[in-house]
C-alpha cells in the first residue's frame, strides 16, 4: 500500500475548483484577474456579471446552498476551501454576494415555499442582483432606530413602503432590496420591525448614488415613497430576528479569503518597501512586521468563529473579528502611504487617477464603519459577551 493517503473530500474540492478557475479563467475572462472589490466595484462590472453568470451556468455559485435549491450541498470545510482558491487564483470580485451569501440563506431558513421558489433560482443563476436595505441617515449601525415605515395594503395585498436608507452598496445595480421597515405604528426599537422585499424598478423608489472619497460610487441612497412591498419574509412584526440572521450569514466562511486578499496587499506592499528602500527604515520595518502579526490574528480569529458557524451561528468572535479585520485594514492603508511616501500625495493622472495604494488609504476609511461600526460592535462586545451595562442614552 502506498504511503501517500487518499485525498479527503475537502481536499478533492479544492482540488476540483482550483482547476476549473485555472481552465476558465482564461480568454474573455483573462484580463478579469483581481478587478473589483471594495472602493473598485465600477471595474469590468459588465464583464464581471459575465464571468459570474459563466460560473453559475458550471454550478459554482451558491456551493454551501442545499442541492435542493440549486446548490452544491459544500460542507463548511468546502465552502471554506472554495473561497480560499477563488481568492488565490486573483479571480475577479463578485457581483451577486449579497444575494448568495444573505438574501439565499436567509430565504432558505425563513423564507415560503412560494418565496424560494421565485427567488432563489434567480440568485443561483445571477439573473437577478440584490443590495441591502438597513442603514439610515438618523440610524446608521443602530439597525433598531429605523424610520422607515411600511403599511399593509389590505385591497392589493402587499405593502407600501415609504422613508429613505443610505450607505446602500450596488443599488444603482440591483433589481432588487430587502429592506427592513417599522410596521406597527407606535413601536420602538427592534419589536414592530418587518422584513421585506422591494422591486427598484418602480415607480416611487429613488436610487441616488453617493460619490467617495475614491471618486467612486458604489453606495447610495435610496428613497421610498409609496414604494411597493409584494413579500414579507417571516411573520410581520419579526424582522429584527430575521435581519440579525442576515448579518450572522454576511460574518461567513468568505472571511478566509478575505485574508487571502488582505496577505496578498500586504506582500506586495513589502515588496515595494524593499525596491523603494523604505524596509530600510527600523519604524517601517516594525510596522510591516506588526501587520504581519495582526494578519495572522485575523485568520485564527477567523477560525474560532468558524467553530460558531458550524454549531448554528457565529459567536462574539464575529464582533471581535469585524472591529480587528477593519482597523487592520485601515491602518494597512494608512502604512501604505508612508512606505508610498511623497508621491503618494499625486494622483497619477487628470482628474483623479488613483493608484492601488491611494484607494486602499482611501477606500479603507469606511471599513470601519460599514457592516457595523467599530463603536457598535464594541457595545455588542461589552453589553451581550461581558454582561457590562447598557451605554447611557441622551
Amino acid at each position: 500500500m502506498s504511503s501517500v493517503e487518499a485525498p479527503t473530500t475537502v481536499e478533492s474540492f479544492r482540488t476540483e475548483i482550483r482547476s476549473w478557475l485555472r481552465a476558465n479563467l482564461t480568454g474573455e475572462f483573462a484580463a478579469l484577474r483581481g478587478r473589483g472589490g471594495p472602493g473598485r466595484e465600477h471595474e469590468a462590472f459588465t464583464e464581471r456579471l459575465a464571468w459570474e453568470r459563466h460560473m453559475a451556468a458550471a454550478g459554482w455559485t451558491c456551493v454551501g446552498w442545499p442541492v435542493e435549491y440549486g446548490g452544491r450541498g459544500a460542507t463548511l470545510e468546502q465552502q471554506v476551501a472554495f473561497h480560499e482558491e477563488y481568492a488565490l487564483a486573483d479571480a475577479p470580485a463578485r457581483v451577486n454576494h449579497i444575494g448568495e451569501q444573505l438574501l439565499g440563506p436567509t430565504l432558505i431558513a425563513f423564507g415560503t415555499d412560494e418565496q424560494r421558489a421565485r427567488f432563489l433560482p434567480e440568485i443561483a443563476a445571477v439573473r437577478e442582483l440584490w443590495c441591502q436595505g438597513y442603514s439610515e441617515p438618523d440610524a446608521g449601525s443602530d439597525l433598531a432606530n429605523v424610520r422607515t415605515r411600511a403599511a399593509f395594503d389590505e385591497e392589493r395585498g402587499d405593502w407600501v413602503v415609504d422613508g429613505q436608507k443610505i450607505w446602500t452598496s450596488l443599488a444603482q445595480d440591483s433589481q432588487w432590496c430587502f429592506v427592513v421597515a417599522r410596521t406597527e405604528p407606535g413601536s420602538a426599537r427592534h419589536r414592530g420591525l418587518s422584513y421585506l422585499l422591494v422591486p427598484l424598478d418602480q415607480p416611487g423608489v429613488d436610487i441616488r448614488p453617493i460619490t467617495q472619497l475614491t471618486g467612486t460610487s458604489e453606495f447610495n441612497e435610496v428613497f421610498f415613497d409609496g414604494a411597493r412591498a409584494p413579500h414579507v419574509v417571516g411573520a410581520p412584526g419579526d424582522g429584527w430576528r430575521v435581519a440579525m440572521a442576515t448579518l450572522g450569514f454576511e460574518r461567513g466562511v468568505s472571511t478566509l479569503g478575505q485574508q487571502v486578499g488582505f496577505q496578498r496587499e500586504l506582500e506586495t506592499l513589502m515588496e515595494l518597501a524593499r525596491r523603494n528602500g523604505k524596509a530600510d527604515d527600523p519604524l517601517i520595518r516594525d510596522r510591516l512586521a506588526r501587520a504581519w502579526i495582526g494578519l495572522e490574528t485575523i485568520r485564527c480569529n477567523a477560525l474560532r468563529m468558524l467553530d460558531g458557524v458550524a454549531a448554528g451561528a457565529p459567536g462574539p468572535e464575529a464582533s471581535i473579528g469585524k472591529i480587528y479585520w477593519a482597523t487592520w485594514h485601515r491602518e494597512l492603508g494608512e502604512l501604505a502611504m508612508d512606505v508610498c511616501g511623497a508621491g503618494g500625495m499625486l494622483a497619477a493622472g487628470e482628474p483623479y487617477d488613483l493608484d492601488d495604494w491611494q484607494r486602499l488609504f482611501l477606500f479603507s476609511r469606511a471599513d470601519t464603519l460599514y457592516a457595523g461600526s467599530n463603536e457598535i460592535q464594541r457595545n455588542i462586545i461589552a453589553e451581550r459577551v461581558l454582561g457590562l451595562p447598557k451605554e447611557a442614552k441622551a
